[in-house]
């Protein structure tokens, strides 16, 4: 045998590989889209079944209450009219002072967690979310709103323009959700997201010393330096003693009611209920020493009954239809951001899968019902659903329970809030404003990353000394610069 036999018998073998067929442009350009868009194949379940059974599917995808309602039974209503009642009584007074914190009546805020959450009951996905207004939107809202138009002397123009910002809020989480561009929020990373809410959190805080020190002139802006420098001018003027004195008693209150929560799991119901006993001991307390004749400033009247109508109030011409749609733009990605942050979390500790594209679709339609029944944006709040969750909620019919409570609150109790300290809403406000401050998380991000720190960071100080939409814009803006490093 020869060498160059041997040689040659020695080599392995060696396969080749055809080039691949050329692969029409058209083609690549719609597969590529498939893979973005339709990765998990959404219209699978609807192959080879019959039209009667693909209309059942159709139902039940887009009301997941379909499906999951045929399984409901006795014991998981008990838990859900248990987390209802829970929740009912943690957002009634935080709905009349979120309101407050929008530049809107206190009656806004209960129709904002009347409509909303019977809509996402049927619509949503999860199972642990509480809808209603939460601290951050209500912030995001009122300052952007009293940039175009005071909310004081051009009351109706500014509501309406509240309800034309929640609709295109709606139309844009919607079709976010539609066209399945859920990828879009991630232009705000979780360091970002942190470092925003502890900005948020600070702001909303200290605009609350306004009530909590019964101060009657203040400043409209948001940024530390204002608001300080107009908390200090007022010193020897315009401080309330009596109304301090209110507000840090029940502020101390609140904060002990949470700090035995934390401590105790099994006495979630503690700081759930808290807000409301605030509110009835410090109502009773005003009326009987009419407090509010020596300069502790009340809520007054509430509109009684159910959601009017609010259709014809949406601007869909004119020169506020723009300004509109750029503010519910904004809002509405910072809701549903929040929203489908809270959504996961629950959903990885449950076990259970969350739609992403069906809660935007949810999210987004209940806010332009919303809009149409004179609320403002809801979305889902971090406080509200860590309760409901503690309170042991099976379902979303836990939002139903709520908004059946709210609705009760509406046609009967709203005259007994006439005689409500402002100063017990600042109290609540603070301490549920409190817990957005997630000082563990912003010290794991210096650990981990010092260009997310950055982000955060930028998020952070933008918010408390500019302002929410400038600590929003730095948020991104940070955070692009960093993904380029």
């Amino acid at each position: 045998m020869s060498s160059s036999r041997r040689h040659s018998e020695d080599l392995p073998y060696v396969h080749k590989v055809g080039v691949p067929p050329k692969q029409d442009l058209l083609k690549e350009f719609t597969d590529t889209l498939k893979e973005t868009f339709f990765a998990d194949d959404p219209l699978r379940p609807f192959t080879d079944q019959p039209r009667s059974r693909q209309f059942v599917l159709g139902l039940q995808s887009v009301f997941p209450i379909l499906e999951w309602g045929r399984d409901y039974n006795l014991t998981k209503l008990r838990g859900d009219l248990i987390a209802g009642f829970t929740i009912a009584s943690l957002c009634i007074p935080q709905d009349i002072a979120y309101a407050k914190l929008a530049n809107l009546a206190p009656q806004y805020g209960l129709y904002s967690s009347f409509v909303p959450p019977l809509i996402y009951a049927f619509m949503g996905s999860s199972r642990d979310i509480a809808i209603g207004p939460v601290a951050v939107v209500s912030l995001l809202i009122g300052t952007m709103l009293q940039n175009v138009t005071d909310p004081t002397e051009n009351e109706v123009e500014y509501r309406r323009l509240a309800f034309t910002a929640t609709f295109f809020a709606g139309i844009t989480q919607a079709t976010l959700g539609f066209f399945r561009l859920g990828f879009l929020i991630d232009f705000l990373s979780h360091a970002a997201i942190v470092g925003f809410m502890a900005g948020a959190a600070i702001t909303i805080a200290l605009q609350q010393l306004k009530g909590l020190l019964g101060i009657k002139k203040f400043t409209k802006k948001t940024d530390i330096i204002s608001v300080m420098r107009s908390v200090w001018s007022t010193v020897h003027h315009g401080w309330n003693w009596e109304t301090i004195v209110i507000g840090l008693s029940f502020l101390a209150f609140l904060l002990l009611a949470k700090y035995i929560g934390k401590k105790n799991k099994k006495l979630f119901w503690v700081p759930a209920i808290a807000p409301l006993i605030s509110v009835i001991l410090s109502t009773f307390f005003v009326h009987i020493t009419h407090a509010e004749k020596h300069g502790v400033q009340i809520v007054q009247h509430i509109r009684k009954g159910v959601n009017p109508p609010s259709l014809h109030e949406i601007y869909f011409t004119g020169g506020y239809v723009i300004k509109g749609f750029k503010i519910g733009v904004v809002v509405g990605l910072i809701a549903l951001t929040e929203a489908i942050a809270i959504g996961r979390t629950f959903a990885a500790m449950k076990g259970y899968q969350l739609d992403g594209n069906k809660e935007m679709v949810a999210l987004g339609t209940m806010n332009i019902v919303g809009s149409m029944t004179s609320c403002y944006v809801a979305t889902g709040s971090f406080s509200r659903s860590a309760v409901n969750n503690m309170a042991g909620c099976r379902t979303a019919v836990s939002n139903i329970v709520m908004s059946c409570i709210v609705l009760l609150t509406l046609e009967v109790i709203t005259p007994l809030f006439k005689y409500t300290p402002n100063a017990i809403l600042s109290s609540i406000i603070i301490s549920a404003v409190l817990s957005l401050i997630d000082i563990q998380a912003i010290v794991l991000i210096w650990k981990i990353d010092k260009f997310d720190f950055v982000a955060c960071m930028g998020a952070l100080f933008g918010v408390v000394f500019a302002s929410v939409e400038i600590g929003l814009l730095i948020a991104v803006r940070k955070q692009r610069f960093c993904e380029y490093f």
